[in-house]
């Protein structure tokens, strides 16, 4: 039985650590969103600040080189919200 990907507007979401991809890497762009801080609510670790970036996909580039735009949100939905914007936008430029 195949394994269902998490999806967000129905792009694919991979996390690894703290942070988490955002789109299908085999497209020209994906979104990079870094947890810098968390809180407990509730028992429950949440994000607090977070950094969101537009990046190209191209493996071949330097990280430093690849980054379009870059935000810093408070919250994972501030950071998801303009990263899904961003992403939109770039893919149909």
């Amino acid at each position: 039985m195949a394994e269902k990907m998490l999806t967000y507007k129905g792009k694919p979401l991979v996390r690894q650590g703290d942070t988490i991809y955002y789109g299908n890497s085999e497209e020209k762009y994906i979104v990079k969103i870094q947890i810098n801080s968390s809180k407990d609510v509730g028992g429950i670790k949440v994000a607090e600040k977070v950094t969101v970036q537009l990046i190209l996909s191209d493996q071949e580039l330097k990280m430093k080189d690849r980054i379009v735009k870059s935000s810093d949100k408070v919250g994972l939905y501030a950071a998801m919200d303009i990263g899904s914007i961003w992403l939109e936008r770039a893919l149909k430029g």
